[in-house]
């Protein structure tokens, strides 16, 4: 695996900004939802997966040597460490998903020019 560097990252962060700028094009629901389902999976999702990086990151400075060992660094790792464990709590945005997939199939199908008339 190649190294990971901050532009790798921000590579991953441009691709969720072109996914929210394609969303707000209202694209079809169906195609909307299968681009965001990789995103909100219940085990390898952003939610589960921003929280171990937070988790992590916490770990890594509070064990490096050179963080200092004071009351504001331990205050700064626990307000990381509470972050990861809310993103942890969205995991189960996948079910929002799944609900919002079953209403759309559920809804009856619309006729083309099946509108209001004038």
């Amino acid at each position: 695996m190649p190294a990971l560097t901050p532009d790798t990252i921000r590579t991953a962060t441009e691709t969720l900004s072109r996914l929210t700028d394609y969303l707000r094009d209202t694209p079809d629901p169906d195609e909307a939802l299968a681009l965001v389902e990789p995103l909100l999976d219940e085990y390898a999702g952003l939610p589960v997966q921003l929280a171990d990086v937070l988790r992590a990151l916490a770990r890594a400075v509070q064990e490096h040597p050179d963080t200092p060992r004071s009351a504001e660094a331990d205050l700064l790792i626990m307000e990381l460490r509470t972050a990861a464990w809310e993103q942890a709590d969205q995991h189960a945005l996948h079910y929002v998903l799944d609900d919002l997939r079953a209403l759309y199939d559920s809804a009856p199908a619309t006729e083309p020019g099946g509108g209001w008339c004038r």
